[in-house]
């Protein structure tokens, strides 16, 4: 009896040697994640957009807020010379003859991305694509070493294959599991779209 009582014990005490060892764990990888110099980089779109109507603030860029705030990052707007047309089906046709020749539109200003560890890239889902000014943002810089991390805004299609197109645009970056928000949710459920962000970053143990 006295050696099940031991050894009953032994085992409780081990469990929470373990569990308190796990958990110290986590807490220095989310302090050093919160340590590292991290950059919020999005492009985004308002005017008429598919699904919410016209909007004054574009929905990738909501999210890019929400994500700026919980990882103190700092926001950087990709924004093309030319703006694209308000009207969304003129857009989508200007979205898409880039696309087909692979454009790189002029943008206004830039970032140090080199002065950060990590960089979240967020985009609406274009085509199945990025839209083409988030190209000539990222080929202006150099990406070894840096932490990717992408989110984005659609109406039903996700990331599509924007992950493994950033992983080959990025060269030298880990990319880590990117973030799909629908646009309606980022636009007119913020709560609940605050609430994925948070789940992500926690699950990125940001």
């Amino acid at each position: 009896m006295k050696q099940i009582t031991v050894t009953a014990i032994i085992t409780l005490l081990f469990a929470a040697f373990s569990f308190a060892a796990s958990a110290q764990t986590n807490q220095r990888k989310e302090q050093n994640m919160k340590a590292k110099k991290t950059l919020v980089a999005f492009f985004s779109r308002a005017g008429e957009n598919y699904a919410v109507g016209h909007i004054e603030k574009g929905n990738t860029h909501i999210l890019a807020e929400m994500i700026a705030a919980e990882t103190d990052g700092e926001l950087f707007h990709i924004e093309p010379v030319t703006p694209y047309p308000d009207d969304y089906t003129e857009c989508t046709e200007v979205a898409k003859r880039e696309l087909n020749v692979k454009a790189r539109p002029a943008i206004k200003g830039d970032i140090k991305v080199e002065d950060y560890d990590i960089i979240f890239i967020g985009y609406p889902n274009w085509w199945g694509d990025m839209p083409m000014p988030v190209y000539t943002f990222i080929e202006k810089h150099s990406w070894h070493g840096k932490t990717v991390i992408p989110f984005c805004t659609h109406e039903g299609s996700g990331l599509s294959g924007t992950e493994n197109k950033l992983k080959a645009a990025c060269q030298g970056a880990i990319v880590l599991k990117g973030l799909a928000v629908r646009g309606a949710t980022a636009q007119n459920a913020q709560a609940q779209a605050k609430e994925s962000v948070k789940n992500w970053l926690s699950k990125l143990q940001y």
